[in-house]
């Protein structure tokens, strides 16, 4: 972790407030060999455990890593209950190595970004979640570097920088949920913005969806931007989101979605992306049905 406003005296104090929470759990090695053998591995521990399986993915720059994605009842009508931009916790995502090592995102670090203020209403049924995913794919250390308790609650990078809520999130909106949602798949259909789906859950009752979007688009490819901040032992990051509140499309901005997955990368291997968080709009706007270009503001 990058301490960034808290002094090194600060850091002592064994309030929970400034415990240090990983992003991601490794988990017990599966059968590996290739990739979608150890993917095929843990999508059928995750059944087994009673997850749903509804995605994979395979950076195609990015050979011999993977995401198995997954979601929870339980757990979705949680996200459910919370609404807006908590609807970026459907997912839950495994990244796999070739070699048969995992590491699964931890609920207690995600959660506590996307629930927010309602975290501890649902610490509970958070816990509940943390305790299957264990009994299901292991209970190893944390990885992949570590952010306060606090500091998760209201995330931001660094002073300046955009949080979970941030209006520059809004691409565009429609007529209606059912519009919006039509949409993005329609857009993800035909490769808009170099754009593939990787998953999607839709929660029409309270108006909320969610895509995993796979980036392709030269540099900006998901395995390209991913090796530059050497960050690929940690790709249970991706992918990418979309998502649909009501009737409105927003992406989470880079600024916030790429350093809350990657809290370990220091603003040096930042500075090599810098031009990402706008590619990443423009992208994301295209997969929304509008055309945006991205500007020059950058990391600093």
């Amino acid at each position: 972790m990058i301490v960034r406003w808290i002094s090194a005296g600060a850091l002592l104090l064994s309030s929970a407030s400034v415990w240090a929470i990983s992003p991601y759990i490794q988990g017990d090695a599966v059968p590996g060999g290739t990739v979608q053998a150890a993917a095929a591995a843990v999508e059928a521990r995750l059944k087994t455990g009673g997850f749903k399986v509804i995605g994979k993915y395979f950076p195609p720059d990015l050979a011999g890593y993977g995401v198995v994605i997954a979601t929870d009842h339980a757990m979705l009508e949680e996200v459910g209950s919370v609404g807006g931009h908590a609807v970026m916790g459907a997912a839950i995502r495994v990244g796999v190595k070739a070699n048969g090592n995992i590491a699964y995102t931890n609920p207690d670090y995600w959660y506590r970004a996307y629930f927010r203020k309602s975290f501890d209403k649902k610490e509970e049924a958070v816990k509940a979640l943390q305790a299957r995913l264990q009994a299901t794919l292991g209970a190893g250390k944390g990885v992949g570097g570590d952010e306060s308790a606090s500091s998760l609650t209201n995330y931001r990078y660094m002073v300046g920088m955009e949080r979970l809520d941030s209006s520059k999130n809004k691409l565009t909106e429609y007529g209606s949920f059912t519009d919006a949602v039509k949409a993005v798949r329609d857009n993800l259909a035909k490769g808009a913005g170099k754009t593939t789906k990787v998953y999607e859950v839709v929660l029409p009752n309270q108006k909320l969806a969610v895509f995993g979007v796979a980036m392709n688009d030269g540099a900006h490819s998901d395995g390209e931007w991913i090796k530059k901040i050497d960050m690929q032992e940690s790709i249970a990051g991706l992918p990418y989101e979309i998502y649909v509140v009501d009737n409105q499309v927003s992406a989470p901005h880079g600024r916030f979605r790429i350093a809350l997955a990657f809290p370990d990368v220091g603003m040096g291997q930042f500075m090599r992306i810098s031009s990402l968080p706008n590619a990443i709009m423009a992208t994301m706007g295209a997969v929304a049905g509008v055309e945006k270009n991205a500007s020059e503001e950058s990391w600093k």
